[in-house]
């Protein structure tokens, strides 16, 4: 076994409580792993809210002496790192997987007595590095913490980061650029690439042991069901459609929806080349190596239906001995999420709408908006803003035409337009993590100025706090500030 660095007592931060519920998996799921010290570690970010409600003590995150713990230089009291192994197919080929430069140290017990993974990012190359260097750069790092606590803001499922601490050492991709490291924490890092997984590692003990663990650790009244596994794959399609449908409301683009890149706790993971769409248009994409607009902005719910049925395909064995009959269970399983994504997402627009109750022409009305947003080029966020203002959002007589039918309607419904409004200002963002502002936080951040990186999330906190005076934070790009492409950060 690879023995992890010394703990250092007295730079040791209270109020770990770390398990290792993971180890209890046959090994075939994971390698034993240790970080690769780094020179010299820097705090440079500490997410005291999530310290806390982990049962941490924040002061004590980002001390002097505690600093080696953010980089994994020293590692807290109980840990035991791992590198887990999974398998994905990225842009539909398949591959295996694991973690390459990710070390999983336990699960935290926080005071309510869930389970949370633990996990350092960019902390050097495990068993499964395949010749990568194992490092991160900051941009990237920072990037995930910003985007992942704009996601909890939003109320959207998601891992979110605990730290960035900076190495004081140079990682290499097209440039040299300040390395870091990120704690990040998760309900867990199952993956549908961890099923792929122990579906082809040639240990049929593996699958059915992690499918049983998922059970007991995301899903444990499956457990009382006449067909378990069944029940898991079941509860797993509808919190992935109930997932993505989030997405939608607030036009996040995933950009790299990789099965290995799909947790099955249906939280939002691995904040790569992601962003949030500015302008109304269903395929957009931002992602550098999205060639082919795969993970398009209109085609996640497809795509997310075409990893869960990777799931179920690796799952097979689980549901029944027969093959014939274990499709035969899977198939309405999976073909059922396209209706529990649709029933989401029209409750969600209705929601952005004002719309309380229903009326035959909702769904025409509905579409004919998102086909206006499209057509005259909209910002998707401000768009929505202007209605709650009870506002068209432009001069196009179709606009004014679509926003009289709209005002009708809200005047038909209980409440009227006071009732309609609050339901909107719930179901609507006032602001996001525009790209171009994450962008010009990220490349002074490089630089050494971490203001703007502040800046912006104090600006995110409160999302759907219409009151709040924040106008350069709510504007779109101006033609010279569009990002068109963003980057993996691997």
């Amino acid at each position: 076994m690879t023995q992890p660095p010394a703990t250092s007592p007295e730079a040791n931060p209270s109020g770990w409580r770390l398990r290792h519920t993971y180890r209890t998996l046959p090994p075939v799921l994971f390698r034993d792993a240790a970080p690769t010290p780094v020179r010299a570690p820097d705090p440079l970010l500490v997410n005291h809210p999530l310290a806390k409600e982990l049962g941490l003590d924040p002061a004590a995150l980002a001390t002097p002496d505690t600093a080696p713990i953010l980089t994994g230089n020293h590692l807290p009291p109980g840990a035991a790192p791992l590198a887990q192994a999974y398998a994905g197919h990225q842009f539909g080929h398949f591959t295996m997987l694991g973690d390459g430069r990710a070390i999983l140290i336990g699960e935290q017990e926080i005071p309510d007595g869930r389970l949370v993974d633990i996990q350092y990012k960019g902390v050097g190359p495990t068993d499964f590095a395949r010749r990568g260097d194992g490092r991160a750069a900051l941009g990237p790092m920072l990037r995930e913490y910003i985007i992942s606590e704009a996601m909890a803001a939003l109320g959207i499922p998601t891992t979110r980061a605990l730290s960035v601490a900076a190495t004081g050492e140079p990682v290499f991709r097209e440039t040299p650029l300040p390395g870091a490291v990120l704690i990040r924490t998760a309900a867990s890092h199952l993956r549908v690439g961890t099923f792929e997984f122990a579906a082809a590692c040639g240990q049929p003990d593996a699958l059915s042991a992690l499918a049983d663990y998922t059970i007991r650790r995301h899903a444990p009244a499956c457990a009382h069901t006449a067909h378990p596994h069944a029940a898991l794959l079941e509860h797993i399609v509808q919190q992935q459609a109930s997932l993505i449908a989030a997405w939608m409301q607030v036009g996040f683009i995933h950009g790299v929806m990789n099965t290995d890149n799909m947790a099955v706790s249906g939280e939002t993971i691995d904040y790569g080349p992601c962003a949030f769409m500015d302008t109304y248009d269903p395929a957009t994409v931002f992602s550098s190596i999205d060639h082919q607009g795969r993970y398009a902005f209109a085609n996640q719910p497809r795509i997310a239906a075409w990893n869960l049925a990777r799931l179920a395909e690796a799952m097979l064995p689980l549901l029944d001995p027969d093959p014939d009959k274990a499709i035969a269970r899977a198939q309405p399983i999976v073909s059922g999420f396209s209706r529990h994504f649709e029933a989401a997402w029209h409750a969600i627009l209705k929601r952005k709408l004002g719309w309380i109750g229903d009326e035959t022409q909702d769904g025409e009305r509905a579409e004919e908006w998102l086909t206006l947003l499209h057509r005259e080029h909209l910002d998707y966020t401000n768009a929505f803003r202007r209605l709650i203002a009870a506002e068209p959002p432009g001069d196009h007589p179709d606009l004014r035409r679509w926003h009289r039918h709209w005002l009708a309607r809200i005047h038909r419904q209980p409440g009227g337009l006071e009732a309609a409004i609050a339901l909107m200002r719930a179901a609507n963002p006032a602001v996001i993590p525009r790209n171009h502002l994450v962008e010009q936080a990220l490349q002074a951040a490089t630089r050494g100025d971490l203001q703007p990186v502040h800046d912006l999330l104090a600006a995110l906190r409160y999302p759907y706090d219409h009151t709040i005076d924040r106008d350069r934070y709510q504007q779109p790009p101006r033609p010279d500030e569009r990002v068109h492409a963003t980057f993996c950060g691997t």
